[in-house]
């Protein structure tokens, strides 16, 4: 098993996730497929590794769980896999006044968004480190930069993230092990859906995951730090450090609003 190099990917039965997934398995490592849709992972297994020739392996669970993340690495540890890459993809968010919103859905959030990427990378880094090898790739979002009325704590957990990918790269990168952050503006994913933000013009035109995953794949490999894809939104980003914290929060504000 350990002359496999092999690659972890949370959130891996669609969107963005999948799409790692499959550069992952192109570039020749092995796969841990995890997400909560078993059969959607198995389908993906499946094809990647009759394309591939590489072993793909799935595990079903739900990641926002009490324990999960110890579940994950007692399994790969069991299995006899040492992860080479770890992608924290799995999160979502809601949209509306944070006051409404179920308080239960929103503590699932903070789960999944923040204490799984924050537990995981915990559990496999000392490995890499070790190793000398190997790496993590979060999947962050452009909402890290700035206040989000109306999706409140989305907002906060994806600047969690980002903030978190940064400090991790500094004290990873001594030791030959990569971190990067990909910070996707608005993505064709099932993520509009969960969110409730069907019908917003910005994301009927959004690109398609297969693009931005392919970017956030090759940053990961360059060891950036930080990946925005597109030039326009980090063009955006830039812009936002040059007025006060007001603006972009009252943009954000109207474009979340359900007014």
């Amino acid at each position: 098993m350990d002359r496999v190099r092999w690659t972890l990917v949370t959130g891996a039965s669609s969107g963005i996730g999948l799409e790692l997934a499959r550069l992952f398995a192109a570039a020749g490592d092995g796969l841990i497929l995890v997400a909560r849709r078993k059969e959607r992972l198995e389908v993906l297994a499946g094809e990647l590794a009759a394309a591939h020739g590489v072993p793909v392996k799935v595990l079903a669970l739900d990641l926002a769980a009490p324990g999960a993340a110890q579940a994950v690495h007692d399994w790969t540890g069991e299995q006899g896999i040492s992860v080479h890459t770890l992608v924290n993809n799995a999160g979502f968010g809601l949209l509306g006044p944070f006051h409404e919103l179920s308080a239960a859905r929103q503590d699932e959030m903070v789960r999944l968004n923040i204490g799984a990427p924050t537990a995981l990378s915990r559990l496999f880094l000392p490995g890499m480190i070790e190793r000398r090898d190997g790496g993590i790739l979060n999947v962050a979002s452009m909402a890290a930069w700035q206040a989000g009325p109306y999706m409140a704590v989305y907002y906060a957990t994806k600047a969690y993230v980002l903030s978190f990918s940064e400090a991790l790269h500094e004290e990873a990168k001594d030791f030959g092990v990569k971190v990067s952050a990909l910070c996707p503006g608005p993505v064709k994913t099932e993520f509009i859906e969960v969110a409730g933000l069907e019908g917003r013009p910005r994301f009927e035109t959004a690109p398609d995951p297969a693009a931005i995953a392919r970017e956030g794949f090759d940053a990961y490999r360059a060891n950036k730090a930080i990946h925005i894809p597109g030039f326009f939104n980090r063009l955006g980003i830039f812009a936002e450090r040059l007025v006060p914290r007001a603006v972009p929060r009252l943009a954000v504000k109207k474009f979340n609003s359900k007014e």
